[in-house]
């Protein structure tokens, strides 16, 4: 599975729709100070289901709507929208593109989508822990992550790539398995 492609509208500092296509692999969002790079990463965040006003650099819903400027007016929603390949499988779900959409309005009102059928965020939020691919996860480094990963001690930055990895999850497999193993032993 990959991010093949990235739209944004109405969002920040986004007021007109962008796309990014994007390709398997690692792919760096580079530029100026000032161009909306941390706001590409927000918006991927935001789309995944990050709710923390904190995380995505705005006090209230309404603050990842775009404001307006000296030529434009405010953007009435955001809307911002990934298409996954996943002719892997690795999402389980029937289809080589999964699309997934959120939409906000001034309202305060938001929307989820998987293929254009609307969803609860829960929705989202499950799909995409069930693939170790949620706004939590490591997929999306923001700025300053890297500087803070190289300044970890050893065993802090083996945690932090243990948890990168889900290595946690196989640990539970194999613990299970020896208990398991134990209580047949002891009959």
């Amino acid at each position: 599975m990959y991010l093949k492609r990235l739209e944004i509208q109405g969002f920040k500092s986004f007021a007109t729709r962008t796309a990014f296509e994007l390709g398997p692999g690692i792919t760096t969002v580079v530029g100026p100070n000032g161009v909306g790079k941390s706001n590409v990463a927000d918006a991927l965040r935001w789309v995944l289901g990050e709710t923390s006003g904190r995380l995505l650099r705005a006090r209230k819903l309404e603050e990842v709507i775009f404001s307006g400027s000296s030529r434009r007016s405010a953007a009435n929603a955001a809307e911002v929208s990934i298409t996954l390949d996943n002719s892997d499988g690795w999402l389980p779900l029937d289809f080589a593109e999964v699309a997934i959409t959120r939409r906000a309005r001034r309202s305060g009102d938001s929307d989820y989508y998987i293929n254009r059928k609307r969803v609860r965020l829960k929705d989202i939020t499950d799909l995409l822990l069930r693939a170790n691919a949620s706004q939590s996860s490591y997929a999306i480094i923001g700025q300053g992550l890297v500087e803070t990963i190289l300044n970890l001690r050893p065993e802090e930055r083996r945690f932090l790539l243990e948890e990168a990895a889900d290595v946690q999850r196989y640990r539970l497999k194999i613990e299970e398995t020896w208990s398991v193993s134990s209580s047949w032993s002891m009959r």
